[in-house]
């Protein structure tokens, strides 16, 4: 009989064939996924655990970087090529909030160093870099390794419309129940483990791929529309409308499509600078300056 050597297998299966509930899986780490492409493309899925929140300050204690074949026309992926893994010391404690979190020690990272030119050969020749949160990622791995700052980058985090496939939450755990599995969370191999497997399941309602979705996006700028010199007595209005301060170049910007941008152009006009000429700034950052912190390109647009 089927499973007769499994009970817990066998009750599983049992389970899964009642409406009324939902088995979830150990997620166990493969390599395979399925048939290999015509012409496959390279992509890498990162992750780190650090010592706190700000890549000024803190450090790179854990690093992991999955390197798959995929295919570009559907993005499915279809086979894991390597993965490396490897703590590093941050020549400082690590603060007992962070080791919280992850589970890392200071005797656990004790002389161990992140292999630069190991790292550089699995970024060479992937045609994007993939973290659940980039924009936090991303500053930490350039400072650390000036490979990372060459590369294309992709959020799962934010560029996939989870909300619009009819998800109620974007964290990676999440993400993983819904796929039908759980995980060991937060040290950096389990999570890109984690990640490529989300990455590799069909959405709910358009049943594409969030890889494919997040080529796409890569694929296509992004727009920041900065409110320079608006009127002080404007912010409540530009608040409202969603835009953001800035307290470093100390202006509101707003993220904006290519779709949206003439209306928002003469939104500001009227609503902002009182339908006079106005002089605004924007900026245009492509995938391999996205969640860097690094400036795009700027244009000067006059309303």
């Amino acid at each position: 009989m089927e499973y007769a050597d499994d009970p817990a297998a066998a009750a599983a299966r049992v389970l899964e064939e009642h409406p009324d509930y939902r088995v979830l899986r150990r997620l166990v780490p493969r390599d395979e996924f399925g048939p290999r492409p015509a012409a496959p493309a390279v992509g890498v899925v990162i992750d780190t655990e650090t010592t706190g929140t700000d890549p000024r300050q803190d450090r790179i204690v854990e690093l992991s970087v999955l390197r798959f074949e995929y295919c570009p026309a559907t993005g499915v992926p279809s086979r894991v090529l390597e993965v490396y893994s490897s703590l590093e010391d941050p020549g400082r404690p690590i603060p007992p909030e962070s080791t919280a979190i992850h589970g890392i020690t200071d005797e656990m990272v004790k002389g161990q160093r992140i292999d630069d030119a190991r790292v550089e050969a699995l970024l060479s020749g992937a045609t994007l870099v993939i973290a659940h949160n980039a924009a936090f990622d991303r500053p930490f791995l350039e400072a650390r390794l000036p490979a990372f700052a060459a590369k294309p980058w992709a959020c799962s985090h934010v560029q996939v419309p989870w909300s619009e496939e009819g998800l109620a939450g974007s964290k990676l755990e999440y993400l993983g129940l819904h796929c039908g599995f759980f995980y060991d969370a937060h040290r950096s191999e389990s999570d890109c483990r984690a990640l490529l497997e989300v990455l590799r399941t069909p959405l709910p309602k358009s049943r594409r791929t969030p890889l494919l979705v997040l080529l796409e996006q890569s694929r296509v700028p992004g727009l920041e529309l900065w409110a320079t010199g608006s009127p002080f007595e404007s912010k409540d209005t530009l608040k409202a409308r969603g835009y953001r301060w800035n307290p470093e170049k100390r202006c509101w910007y707003r993220r904006v499509t290519r779709e949206q941008l003439p209306d928002e152009c003469a939104w500001l006009k009227n609503a902002v600078y009182g339908g006079r000429p106005a002089q605004v700034e924007l900026e245009i950052q492509d995938a391999t300056v996205r969640f860097s912190g690094r400036p795009g390109a700027r244009r000067q647009r006059v309303l």
